[in-house]
């Protein structure tokens, strides 16, 4: 298959979409035949090229050009003298290949431009929301990235779990506004976070170093003449400590209030009163506090951004996550699993905005391994030993 053509027509992974130029080259012959001398078809294949050039690659459609003309000619001969159409129709058949050969080979240069685009924000999205196995750090994970723009690889939103010798701890949140400004953010929040989440023993100094890092990056893009001076992230900071396997520590930054839900049904953990990241000058350089709240081990810690509580569906009323979550796992258990969880929410989201996202959702679900299943920070400062 010629590089950029779209993949139509396929049978058995083989595009047959060179088939319908010449279905449409031999349906023409034949009606030119069949209509007779007073209705002469022949010039319609003038589109046969140019249905290729829709469908097929510039080589191919330059072949359907040249097929086009010499059938033309032939056909044309066939009939007598009086009835033929001549040499303005052949010119049309003509320059019609010509046209369509460019036309396909523009597209398909622009679907390489389009494939190279894709290439790279696919490649960002995967250094900004970087894979995770599906049990990483003691903890069974899964999580969905859905773009508010069909066209988008990336956005704002965030979300990693970071091993360390200290526990398990876990960043998610949402970086104010959109575009290429949204993601360099979060992928400078992601870069701390890997860092000093590995390095640093208190949550708390994580947190600290959280908020430093959004005052930094502003800054250097305003310096740089950008206009992100009062750009914030909402995000929630939590430790699954390896000491405590029936308590987490959290911090929360504006972010939505996370979920614990379990075969007992769900409940909301504290949301506590701390600003965005970017907005601690607000209150007095005033941090947000570090709470350990109970979550038992069959529980799943659910963390959303805000393009689920304020999905809404045609008469505007929001999806009720909650609601909708409790009512999933009342009616199986089992859908308490990450993996369930996660699918359950996206559909649910899905199908109550009709597929129309306002902004960029992030779902993710997080829960202990049985039997704890260590951090592998315990293993990385083994290597480093040896």
């Amino acid at each position: 298959m010629e590089y950029g053509r779209r993949p139509l027509l396929r049978v058995r992974g083989r595009s047959v979409a060179w088939l319908l130029p010449l279905l449409l080259l031999a349906g023409v012959v034949l009606a030119d035949f069949a209509t007779g001398e007073r209705l002469r078809m022949i010039s319609w294949i003038v589109l046969v090229p140019g249905i290729s050039s829709a469908i097929c690659g510039a080589w191919t459609t330059a072949g359907y050009g040249l097929l086009a003309v010499a059938t033309y000619v032939l056909v044309d001969s066939a009939w007598p003298e009086q009835y033929q159409a001549g040499l303005g129709d052949f010119i049309l058949v003509a320059v019609g290949g010509a046209l369509a050969t460019l036309a396909a080979a523009v597209r398909v240069r622009r679907e390489r431009q389009v494939v190279h685009i894709r290439d790279i924000a696919d490649t960002t999205r995967r250094t900004v929301l970087r894979p995770l196995p599906p049990d990483w750090a003691g903890l069974e994970q899964a999580g969905v990235y859905l773009a508010a723009d069909v066209e988008a690889r990336v956005g704002g939103d965030f979300y990693d779990i970071q091993p360390s010798p200290h526990g398990t701890r876990v960043l998610v949140g949402d970086v104010q506004g959109k575009g290429l400004g949204a993601v360099e953010a979060a992928a400078a929040l992601l870069g701390t976070f890997r860092e000093a989440g590995y390095h640093e023993k208190d949550l708390a100094t994580v947190a600290e170093r959280l908020e430093i890092r959004m005052l930094r990056h502003r800054s250097h893009t305003v310096a740089l003449g950008g206009a992100d001076g009062d750009r914030f992230a909402t995000a929630v900071l939590i430790a699954f400590p390896g000491d405590a396997p029936q308590t987490l520590e959290m911090v929360n930054f504006g972010h939505e209030p996370p979920l614990a839900v379990g075969p007992r049904g769900v409940r909301e953990l504290p949301s506590g009163e701390g600003l965005p990241l970017g907005c601690a000058d607000l209150a007095g350089d005033r941090m947000p506090p570090v709470r350990r709240v109970p979550l038992a081990t069959d529980e799943t810690l659910l963390l959303v951004t805000d393009g689920v509580t304020e999905a809404r569906d045609g008469p505007g009323e929001f999806y009720d996550l909650t609601r909708e979550v409790a009512r999933a796992v009342r009616a199986d258990p089992r859908r308490a699993a990450p993996h369930r969880l996660v699918r359950r929410v996206r559909d649910g989201v899905l199908r109550h905005s009709g597929g129309r996202l306002a902004d960029d959702t992030t779902i993710f679900a997080v829960r202990r391994l049985p039997g704890g299943g260590g951090p592998p920070g315990d293993l990385e400062q083994g290597c480093l030993r040896y």
